[in-house]
């Protein structure tokens, strides 16, 4: 649907600032402001604007139909917010690309110096980190969410969380500790020592919080990648009406943590923990993560939302659907 990867966020960002100044009424300095951009950038892309034929009766989107779809999901759920990139069938690792980079542009547009940004592992927050170049340095401090799994790039939080960091210009305090403890008495004593303790608290009262969503029911699915036992578990979670994974935590279809033993020995937040935050992004891309995004949207468990476009259109189809048998 795109051929130039840049254009959809060009386009996307160009869009905001015509929105904010024509239907707004904001003024230039204000919007540089508010999407961390300089003045001159913002005076620029609405001149872009114009000359693009952008500024008529209405503001239109060349990419109409995911904003269409970005309504369709605030409509259907208790999302505040909501982006949906162009997606190219057969190819996950672009549609993956893109999620990445609107996320990376939404947390450049949301925050502030001095602000706490906590993150998830994952292949989306990785995509995220991996696609965020900022115009200017960021007085912020990078937490994890949960502890770490060394082995794949994208399952060990503290690198992602240090190399976010360094993109940014700020800094990262890390989990030194294993996604999964021994036991929940460990995992209670890790919980409760002073510099694990101090991080999760920052964490707890993060401005921003980047989370991934999780599947179980493939092979190639995040979880199984962090599951101390994935060969002997995958079915008995699949039984006990487990429906995806969030912050490590196991939930089901409505969103709820699982009664599943493993939960107990996380060494991360409970999902109920980030209600706290005032902005905490969901980031997915694929069709076996479309039962999950469900779930963790009946348990509330985030409200801004950035999916690729088929995803986005199996989502609201499920809900629909969902509604429909209700």
């Amino acid at each position: 649907m795109v051929e130039n990867k840049a254009e959809f966020e060009a386009i996307r960002q160009m869009y905001t600032v015509l929105s904010l100044h024509y239907l707004e009424e904001m003024k230039q300095s204000d919007i540089a402001l508010r999407l961390n951009l300089s003045t001159s950038k913002v005076n620029r892309l609405i001149a872009q604007g114009k000359r693009m034929g952008m500024v008529k009766i209405v503001i239109e989107s060349p990419y109409q139909p995911l904003v269409d779809l970005e309504n369709g999901l605030i409509a259907s759920t208790d999302l505040a917010h909501a982006v949906v990139t162009p997606a190219v069938p057969g190819n996950p690792h672009t549609n993956l690309q893109q999620v990445g980079r609107a996320a990376a542009n939404q947390l450049l547009e949301t925050i502030r110096d001095g602000d706490v940004i906590a993150i998830t592992g994952g292949k989306a927050v990785s995509a995220m980190v991996q696609n965020l170049n900022p115009d200017r340095t960021f007085d912020v401090k990078v937490v994890p969410l949960t502890g770490g799994v060394q082995g794949k790039y994208y399952t060990d939080v503290n690198h992602l969380a240090t190399q976010l960091a360094e993109r940014l210009g700020g800094t990262a305090m890390l989990v030194h500790a294993p996604l999964f403890a021994e036991s929940r008495e460990q995992r209670d004593m890790l919980m409760e020592m002073g510099s694990i303790k101090e991080v999760f608290d920052l964490a707890r009262n993060a401005a921003v919080a980047v989370v991934g969503i999780g599947s179980i029911r493939t092979a190639g699915s995040s979880y199984f990648d962090l599951h101390p036992d994935p060969d002997s578990r995958r079915q008995l979670l699949l039984d006990g009406g487990v429906t995806g994974e969030f912050l490590a935590h196991l939930i089901l279809q409505d969103g709820s943590v699982a009664d599943y033993p493993l939960n107990s020995r996380l060494v991360a937040l409970n999902p109920g923990e980030l209600t706290q935050c005032p902005l905490t992004i969901g980031v997915a891309s694929g069709e076996e993560k479309v039962e999950p995004i469900c779930a963790a949207l009946a348990g509330r468990l985030f409200n801004s939302l950035i999916i690729d476009e088929q995803t986005a259109t199996a989502v609201l189809e499920t809900l629909r659907e969902e509604r429909h048998v209700a």
